[in-house]
């Protein structure tokens, strides 16, 4: 595993909106989406860490289908997307609490909620799907407006979890082409990820605690692929009060 944990020097990001285009399925048939008798994702889309819950491995489409990056080949190959990000918040009282908390905390890491993205997202934490935060349509968390190249991505949760609630997110990092006709690119998963952490870890309460393996970089399918991704997921956890 390569991280860049370390570095806070990275190139800007941005973004594409393309409504309704349907990229190839990872295999050469459509991929499962829920198992008929269970409803939950295929025992291959879940990971199992240690301590921790059942955690779906990707983002989730409307459909219930893994989100592909929207109008994005990456080397040919479906930009499928991951979740690498993982925070539990022993302070809340409450979902709503929890939820209100994290939505105050991005903002303070300079994620606030930026229009001029997709919507319509789902996690699947511990037995259930989870909307997305932020909610409205076209909305995430970002560190620039979508014009400009910016880190962004969805949280899901809060999962009741011991005493604590858990969220789940999806971080990605695009660039911006003016001269191209599909003006933003998707340039990284592992540096969002790690710039999202690192501003959570060093302007709130949430701190780094944990990398988890979360067994979700594809790197051998022949028509899909997780980018740069390596498989873990950042754990942020609340410090103690």
């Amino acid at each position: 595993m390569v991280w860049a944990l370390t570095s806070r020097r990275y190139g800007r990001a941005g973004f594409i909106l393309v409504a309704g285009l349907l990229l190839s399925a990872c295999t050469s048939v459509r991929e499962p989406t829920l198992d008929a008798a269970s409803g939950r994702p295929p025992p291959d889309a879940l990971a199992h860490p240690p301590g921790l819950p059942d955690i779906g491995k990707w983002m989730y489409d409307a459909r219930h289908e893994p989100a592909h990056w929207l109008g994005e080949l990456h080397q040919g190959k479906s930009l499928r997307e991951p979740i690498n990000i993982l925070i539990l918040d022993t302070v809340a009282q409450s979902a709503d609490e929890a939820r209100e908390r994290l939505q105050h905390q991005c903002a303070v890491a300079g994620y606030a909620i930026r229009g001029g993205h997709s919507t319509g997202y789902q996690g699947y934490i511990g037995g259930a799907f989870y909307e997305q935060l932020p909610e409205g349509k076209h909305t995430a968390f970002a560190n620039q407006p979508f014009e400009l190249g910016n880190d962004h991505g969805r949280l899901f949760g809060p999962l009741q979890f011991r005493n604590a609630w858990l969220f789940l997110g999806a971080f990605s990092r695009e660039s911006l082409d003016p001269l191209d006709r599909v003006k933003h690119r998707y340039v990284s998963f592992n540096r969002a990820r790690d710039h999202f952490a690192q501003h959570l870890d060093t302007r709130t309460n949430f701190k780094i605690s944990a990398f988890v393996n979360l067994d979700n970089a594809l790197i051998n399918d022949a028509a899909c692929t997780t980018g740069d991704h390596d498989g873990v997921a950042v754990l942020l956890s609340t410090s103690p009060r």
